[in-house]
């Protein structure tokens, strides 16, 4: 079976996704892809360079059996260019994220052009897979409220329909290739190390993450902290801050872009923290689950999914977190002696991968 997959912001979490899927599916799969920038031009125009770039994987390799683009793709405007060269074939759409919920920086509003694109796609698909039960949810809660702003036409009957088409599909994840680079365990008498591996980005509310570490280091407790993750030109500003109040407890700061180096942070960090206002699914916190770190997640977003079996690791307020972390700044030893690793094995590729194959070809039988 031939696939065609379309990915138009190809980087991040988007970029391992799809070249995680090309190197373990079964089947042929064509990865076609653009840069991971400028999402709003990939969302509006991609669908002309990509259309391109099916005709020319068509013409050189024959039609695909289906097609599996990401929620960042004008499905409709691509399948119109590029239909002499599809073959009428089905597509499953993505959704890794959406503009519908996703929510805007500070200080700006939502434009509701994006969100209709993410409709508009959904409605020319075959099959629907969002990343998470919570995305799916909350994605569905607001789209009547979006069709309702406008003023006549608005198809509300579409809503059941798409739901209907609509499925869970987890991200995979290359976990694999963690496992060369495992150092030796850390000493036992060595401090909690404290890590944060998410973007460095308002919507991960790094604000939070910092307030409970100053409360932590006003204790006097030992403790050391990873900055890992992506950042930006435009950060936000409560990390140069912790850089300065934190001092030497601060052991890396700065996007680990060398694979090995943040593989080697994740393996010798003891406890992982997110404090997010938006995860639809959790890619960093599942590798470093993988990677043996002890989980303090908030008890919203995708993240009672991803524990559903250790709810206890799910914390209710900011007061709630800040005494967590004095327990495991207290006690080191307990927090490594907590084996929480296989939560992330189903994510795995080499489990996942079966059942992206399985979907897509049960999608073609259904021409």
């Amino acid at each position: 079976m031939r696939i065609l997959l379309i990915s138009p912001y190809h980087t991040g979490s988007h970029a391992a996704w799809a070249e995680g899927f090309t190197a373990a599916s079964r089947h042929d799969v064509a990865l076609l892809s653009m840069a991971g920038r400028f999402w709003k031009w990939r969302m509006q125009g991609g669908a002309l360079e990509l259309a391109q770039q099916v005709k020319s994987e068509c013409e050189a390799h024959g039609p695909p059996d289906v097609l599996l683009a990401t929620d960042m793709v004008n499905l409709p405007a691509l399948v119109a260019l590029a239909r002499p060269w599809l073959n009428d074939a089905p597509a499953l759409l993505y959704m890794h994220e959406n503009q519908l919920t996703y929510p805007p920086p500070p200080g700006e509003k939502r434009d509701l052009t994006y969100g209709m694109i993410n409709v508009l796609s959904m409605a020319c698909a075959n099959r629907i897979a969002f990343n998470s039960v919570f995305h799916r949810d909350e994605f569905f809660a607001e789209l009547s409220r979006l069709l309702k702003h406008f003023p006549d036409y608005n198809r509300l009957e579409i809503i059941p329909e798409l739901s209907a088409r609509s499925l869970i599909l987890p991200v995979g994840i290359d976990l694999a290739r963690f496992d060369d680079d495992r150092p030796p365990p850390c000493p036992e008498s060595s401090p909690l190390r404290i890590l944060w591996n998410q973007r460095w980005e308002y919507d991960k509310n790094p604000a939070d993450f910092f307030d409970a570490l100053y409360a932590l280091q006003a204790t006097g407790l030992p403790f050391e902290v990873v900055i890992a993750g992506e950042n930006f030109s435009q950060q936000p500003i409560e990390f140069l801050e912790a850089q300065e109040r934190l001092g030497e407890r601060i052991i890396h700061f700065g996007f680990a872009d060398d694979r090995r180096t943040y593989h080697r942070l994740l393996w010798e960090s003891d406890l992982v923290v997110s404090t997010a206002l938006h995860e639809f699914f959790g890619v960093s916190i599942l590798e470093a689950l993988y990677c043996g770190c002890y989980p303090l997640l908030p008890n919203r977003l995708s993240y009672p999914e991803l524990l559903a079996v250790a709810p206890h690791h799910l914390y209710d307020d900011f007061d709630e977190l800040a005494a967590r972390l004095c327990w495991a700044a207290a006690n080191p030893a307990l927090v490594r002696t907590t084996e929480l690793s296989d939560l992330a094995q189903p994510y795995d590729w080499r489990n996942l991968a079966s059942t992206y194959d399985a979907l897509l070809e049960k999608l073609t039988r259904s021409r």
